[in-house]
């Protein structure tokens, strides 16, 4: 079991071996839920966004859309 602290600002520390395991990178957007009394936490990945083609019924739109908010953000 891998254990962070949450620092002042309310950040935690995703241990390395998670980090690798996720494809969790610099600029990863992380998403929070919680569900049954627990905080659940979901990388949202390249490889999520493409596993999800055609989800939504879209027909790329969506994706094109995300992808392109992506290079934008790690432009930043």
């Amino acid at each position: 079991m891998d254990v962070s602290a949450v620092t002042t600002k309310g950040q935690v520390v995703i241990p390395a071996r998670l980090r690798r395991k996720y494809g969790i990178k610099i600029g990863t957007k992380i998403q929070f839920w919680e569900e049954n009394g627990e905080i659940k936490i979901f990388p949202i990945t390249e490889e999520v966004i493409d596993g999800n083609i055609g989800l939504l019924k879209t027909k790329g739109k969506l994706l094109k859309k995300l992808k392109e908010e992506k290079a934008r953000e790690k432009k930043l």
